[in-house]
């Protein structure tokens, strides 16, 4: 199974340089809909609520503190993804690859697994807070849209 250090590393290939905050939403779509597409998790790394949307911390303290990514930011390896990883990355990128990061911090917000997660740890608008997003919370809000 890839890490999401390179499944990081594949969308930065594919896009060029990319915020940190939109690499961080279009890497918890990858998860979400490689979890309903597939029945698997693409990464193993958790993904927490945090303020602004889902954040996979394994890969924010690697990218802490700065505002863009390079594929040469990210130490990992894009090989390690299979054809059909590849395919459900690319039909991701297609639908949200040109959508602002705000527009997608914004879509996260109104989608149930990062509010549910939020309500269940108390957690109220833009209060800090680490609770992660159970992957089978994912998994069944992305298969039934």
């Amino acid at each position: 199974m890839p890490t999401v250090s390179d499944v990081a590393k594949y969308i930065l290939e594919a896009r060029g340089e990319t915020s940190a905050l939109k690499l961080q939403k279009l890497l918890y779509y990858a998860q979400a809909w490689t979890l309903a597409w597939d029945d698997a998790p693409l990464f193993k790394e958790k993904i927490e609520a945090w303020a602004n949307g889902p954040v996979i911390p394994a890969l924010y303290q690697k990218h802490k503190g700065r505002f863009s990514l390079k594929p040469s930011d990210i130490a990992g390896d894009s090989s390690k993804i299979t054809a059909a990883q590849q395919a459900n990355i690319d039909n991701v990128l297609s639908y949200y690859g040109d959508k602002t990061p705000q527009w997608l911090s914004d879509l996260t917000h109104m989608e149930a697994p990062w509010l549910e997660t939020r309500a269940e740890a108390n957690l109220k608008d833009g209060e800090r807070g680490n609770a992660a997003i159970p992957l089978e919370r994912i998994q069944n809000y992305y298969a039934n849209l």
